[in-house]
């Protein structure tokens, strides 16, 4: 039954999209001023004229022939005018980059906290003085924090320098009359430069020969189509940018090739005399960064609220109106709620990230400091991979297997996979020599060499052309002449909207002197096609033929191998003279009754690891799909060997159970094979009903189709990753939320699109990225886990210390050094720890993964916005909000039922800190460590003669009149519950080491609560838990920190510790850390329902095990 598309589907594929138009019309309004005002005058001249100045020399008839410059005057050029390099955008300076570090929330409230303690310094300064301590270290903290940041992301920025360093751009350039391609850099003006698909401009050109030749223009003058560049002998009059034959530095070729002589290097072309075009940094924040932001603004929020209660709470209270001692210790609140060291951990937790995968192969672009290693938050997020099939899936070294002509089926090489009735190749056989003819004569490719034997060169194209070439050649006696002998008249290279490419060339026969060959998507050359090859004569295509075709290419696609078709047409004297004019631009070219000569079919088989890859990424809940030029039977072929379709589609259910496909419901198949022709006339529920599928090819898909289901996929809620090498997967990658080049098969175009560039090619590496992803999260949350926990030991003695009251159990200066000391040096050891089961992070489902509930949601949502949205009652264009508005809607939005309906709605999502991370470190393991704190507390006290009551007492006479202060050196003889006397140094002795117990509790508990935070699978022991020897430096480190302040007379005037404390007192948080694994062990237990319902099911059919062939090739090693 046919569904219609509603009208909620039609809004809702619209919301988000409509701001691109505007986007685009404001570029192109942006630059036109700039572009005027460059000096560059070149195009202008003829190519006499161009040769003479430049002082180079070309061939403009035959541009492979072109002498070009001596390898010594270029080297002469090079050092007179500099390298072909664009001097840097400007960067912040170092001091702007410190102040941004400085200027986080956690600091400002460190930095406000320092100042108020040195105002109570001027105020009063004998009471004081201790102050002077405290304000000093809240103001170096502050500044240590900004400059651990800082020059984490300076190390950073070093990182990412070294690496691009090792893929410098590099260009083709005939010096010496020969061929060969060098770094961009060395090109210098009167370089002869040919340009391919794919490439960068090098530098700015004139054009002197091309072929279909189009650049994209759009990142300098905002033209969104692919301009047109051709040769004009004698220069043009116009402006540079509007020039036909002017190829600016840093375009992009997008189809057919061409050769230009260099007119301008470095700072001195087009976009390197427009400054402003060469960009500057982006302050563009990653997920992880807004989670982070967002954490961080949730806890100061928090602080402040509470010191401002404890202010009202303790002047009103404790201290009776004493101003100064109630903000030192409203200080002391805001101390305690503030993970003081969280940014220098996240800094130094995602840098230490940035190295691991820098030497896993992985290049993460443009990394400015922490902010785009949100890349990896990327990575761990990603919920849908979309990916190329060839030279990504694949190794992109094509090798001709089978010919299909005159309803024969030829093998080219020995294989077992073919049928009986499959022939032996000879060039004998009846089509051979033509099929032979169409591929090496309908060809792009170009050699490193000529001086060398056919079989000796390095062929410089494409892996198909490269296979065809490779085959054509052995049964071409002289390569050369025969090229020569037979020259091209005109040419319609291939492109990926065509799926074909044209030649005419002149190779005489019986009824004229010219011929056309036409290969390609064999479809669309057969719809050329009215007559086939067939024992050397042309037959009408008949019904008989078509099945047998249909049967060939079955037979060669199902094998997973691209297909190619190719048919020629002898051109007749009477019409097609040699005074004959074609022309691409109105047709002017044969396009119609051609003789099909046969089918090419050539295997790609796909490289090392990708189907232990894929399996593995499915595992993790990633949905991997093919989206792909080749035809649906090779790409579904291929798609079957990757563990990438393991199901049934409509198709193949339909052959294996006899029903016809319009019987076949869609809950029957978990797998789609999509054909690109189908997909602009896709409804959104049909849509919907593909991404339902785990197992998705998308297949004859043109750069738009591709870009369309990026953008579709994300209006579901996936995050998508895309991995190409293509020049037809650029605008995809630029799309993507994570796109992927591959560096040695990728084209500059791929290249420039990405944020992520895999340098050694390998898919595997995505793998990897992933996982090392998911384990950043995992890590970073494990440290804000194990930081927050110690806030509720350090809060609640403060809150019972003006409520109760007790003497104050924990001074705001030791606060400070657990934050900043112990604390600090084992949060950074969880950057080290490793996986806590072998597969586990490698199972579970994304953190935010999408289904059915988080589709309907995020529908519901977008529709409610487009709805909202204010429109031009005349042009229908949407209506920007001002600032003001904006504003009152935000300040309007929480008193919404809407608002709060979206708030509490339930998610499957995993946050950076949810309500989980939140309850173990406030309400678990801090309700742990408090108890623990507070028995040692209380332990001590009675040790020294005062039980809780004395305590209580004590600490109340000083809101008596006349007040009482105890537990100073000056404090009168206090007498207990029990009649003694307890004199003055007793008292401050006793307080001193209940003080130092507090701070060692913390300390011990948190030793544990190290090991406790990592049980999630497995109950905290084991060799995944203890395996992080950092985490042992961590604990090392403080508890040589904690005995220092402790144990060290000097330091009592500041910490106030005392070296009187027994090491006996101890067990007690020993004890109580022992019991925080206890819980954490139960609380596994009580979690595992949960987790398993996040787990990732087993997928049947899975291969997790390489293919034959790479078996047999690595068995050879």
């Amino acid at each position: 039954m046919k569904r219609e598309w509603t009208k909620e589907d039609k809004e809702l594929a619209e919301a988000g999209y409509e701001h691109l138009a505007q986007q685009k019309a404001q570029g192109q309004k942006g630059g036109e001023m700039k572009l005027d005002n460059v000096d560059v005058h070149e195009h202008k001249l003829s190519f006499k004229d161009l040769e003479a100045e430049l002082d180079t020399a070309l061939d403009a008839k035959d541009p492979e022939q072109s002498p070009g410059l001596s390898t010594d005057e270029a080297k002469a050029r090079l050092s007179r005018y500099g390298p072909n390099i664009l001097t840097p955008p400007k960067k912040k300076s170092a001091l702007r980059k410190y102040w941004d570090c400085l200027m986080t929330m956690f600091n400002i409230l460190l930095i406000i906290a320092g100042i108020l303690e040195y105002i109570l310094l001027g105020v009063n300064f004998k009471d004081n003085f201790p102050n002077t301590y405290l304000g000093g270290i809240l103001i170096g903290v502050a500044f240590l924090n900004a400059f651990i940041e800082f020059y984490q992301l300076q190390k950073s920025e070093a990182i990412l320098a070294s690496f691009l360093a090792m893929i410098p751009p590099s260009c083709r350039v005939v010096r010496d009359g020969t061929l060969m391609t060098i770094p961009a850099a060395d090109l210098v003006k009167g370089d002869i430069v040919l340009v391919r698909t794919g490439d960068k401009t090098p530098a700015d050109l004139v054009i002197f020969a091309s072929s279909d030749l189009k650049v994209d223009n759009s990142s300098l003058t905002g033209e969104s189509e692919p301009q047109e560049r051709f040769a004009r002998p004698d220069g043009v009059q116009s402006r540079p940018v509007e020039a036909e034959n002017l190829l600016f530095n840093s375009t992009l070729v997008v189809n057919g090739e061409g050769w230009g002589v260099v007119v301008r290097t470095g700072d001195h072309t087009m976009i390197g005399q427009i400054a402003a075009l060469t960009g500057s940094e982006t302050g563009k924040k990653s997920p992880l960064a807004v989670e982070i932001g967002r954490f961080v603004m949730m806890i100061s929020a928090i602080a402040i609220v509470f010191a401002v209660v404890f202010f009202v709470v303790g002047i009103t209270t404790a201290y009776k109106g004493k101003g100064e001692q109630t903000v030192t210790f409203a200080v002391s609140i805001l101390v305690a709620f503030v993970p003081e060291g969280l940014p220098s951990v996240v800094t130094l937790l995602l840098s230490i990230a940035a190295k691991r995968m820098a030497a896993q192969n992985v290049l993460v672009k443009d990394l400015q400091g922490v902010e785009t290693l949100g890349m990896y938050c990327a990575l761990c997020l990603l919920t849908l991979l979309a990916t190329d099939k060839t030279g990504t899936l694949t190794r992109n070294q094509m090798t001709v297997t089978n010919l299909w002509s005159g309803l024969r089926m030829f093998s080219a090489f020995q294989s077992n996979n073919d049928s009986e009735d499959t022939e032996a190749f000879t060039i004998g056989a009846p089509g051979m020599r033509e099929m032979v003819d169409v591929a090496a004569l309908n060809s792009h490719v170009k050699f490193d060499r000529t001086d060398l034997p056919f079989e000796q060169r390095k062929i410089l194209g494409d892996a198909t052309e490269t296979g065809l070439i490779r085959f054509a050649g052995k049964y071409i006696a002289s390569w050369d002449e025969y090229q020569k002998r037979h020259r091209r008249v005109f040419e319609i290279p291939f492109n990926s909207s065509n799926k074909w490419a044209l030649v005419i060339m002149e190779k005489a026969h019986e009824h004229g002197l010219l011929t056309s060959y036409i290969k390609g998507a064999p479809e669309r050359v057969l719809a050329k096609c009215s007559t086939y090859l067939k024992d050397g004569q042309e037959v009408p295509i008949s019904e008989e033929f078509r099945a047998e075709y249909d049967k060939a290419y079955d037979y060669m696609a199902s094998r997973g191998h691209r297909v190619i078709a190719c048919a020629q047409k002898l051109l007749k004297s009477d019409i097609y003279d040699a005074s004959y004019e074609f022309s691409k631009t109105d047709a002017n070219y044969p396009s119609s009754e051609y003789c099909f000569c046969g089918l090419i079919s050539l295997e790609d088989p796909p490289k090392h690891g990708v189907r232990e890859a894929i399996g593995t990424l499915r595992l993790a809940g990633i949905k991997v799909m093919m989206v792909t030029g080749d035809h649906p039977k090779t790409a579904e072929a291929i798609a079957r060997k990757i563990n990438l379709v393991l199901g049934e589609t409509k198709e193949s259910l339909s052959k294996k159970t006899g029903r016809p496909i319009e019987e076949i419901y869609d809950d029957e198949v978990d797998a789609i094979v999509i054909h690109g022709d189908d997909i602009d006339s896709l409804q959104g529920w049909q849509w919907d009903q593909i991404f339902s599928k785990n197992e998705i090819v998308f297949a004859r898909t043109s750069p738009q189709h591709k870009l369309e289901i990026v953008k579709r996929a994300q209006a579901l809620g996936h995050i998508v990753g895309v991995t190409g090498d293509g020049v037809n997967d650029s605008p995809a990658l630029k799309k993507a939320d994570l796109g992927i080049a591959m560096n040695i098969s990728g084209s500059d175009v791929s290249k420039e699109a990405a944020n992520m560039i895999l340098l050694d090619d390998n898919f595997a590496s995505t793998v990897k990225g992933v996982a090392e992803g998911r384990q950043i999260f995992v890590n970073l949350k494990r440290s804000i886990q194990y930081t927050i926990s110690h806030s509720t030991p350090e809060v609640i003695p403060q809150l019972l210390y003006v409520v109760v009251p007790v003497p104050l159990p924990l001074s705001a200066i030791l606060i400070l050094v657990i934050d900043l000391g112990f604390e600090l040096f084992v949060a950074l050891s969880f950057a080290w720890d490793k996986p806590e089961t072998k597969d586990g992070l490698m199972r579970m489902a994304p953190r935010k993964p999408v289904n059915d509930r988080s589709i309907t949601s995020l529908k519901r949502r977008a529709l409610r916005r487009t709805k909202t949205l204010r429109r031009d009652p005349e042009t229908n264009e949407i209506v920007q909000p001002t600032r003001l508005s904006r504003w009152m809607a935000t300040i309007k939005a929480p008193f919404t039922r809407k608002f709060w309906e979206d708030a509490l709605e339930t998610s499957d999502n995993e946050t950076l800190v949810d309500g989980k991370l939140l309850s173990y470190a406030y309400l678990e393991a801090g309700l742990i460590e408090m108890a623990g704190g507070l028995v040692a507390y209380f332990v001590v006290f009675l040790k020294n003669g005062f039980t809780p009551g004395d305590l209580r007492r004590a600490q109340s006479a000083l809101s008596d009149s006349p007040s009482i202060t105890y537990f100073t050196k000056s404090s009168p003889d206090f007498t207990n519950s029990r009649g003694q006397v307890i004199s003055a140094s007793k008292q401050v002795n006793a307080l001193a080491q209940a003080q130092s117990i507090v701070y060692l509790s913390i300390f011990i508990i948190q030793c544990f609560n190290v090991f406790a935070v990592k049980a999630k699978f497995r109950p905290p022991f084991g060799k995944s838990v203890i395996g992080n020897y950092y985490n042992f430096a961590g604990i090392l480190a403080g508890a040589c920190l904690g005995m220092f302040i402790i144990y060290t007379p000097p330091l009592h005037v500041v910490f106030g510790g005392t070296d009187k404390l027994s090491p006996l007192y101890w067990l007690i948080p020993a004890a109580f850390g022992v019991l925080l694994l206890v819980w954490a062990s139960i609380r596994v237990v009580l979690m595992r329902k949960s987790i398993e319902q996040s787990r990732v099911k087993d997928i049947k059919g899975l291969m997790m095990f390489p293919t034959m062939r790479t078996m047999s090739m690595r068995s050879k090693h």
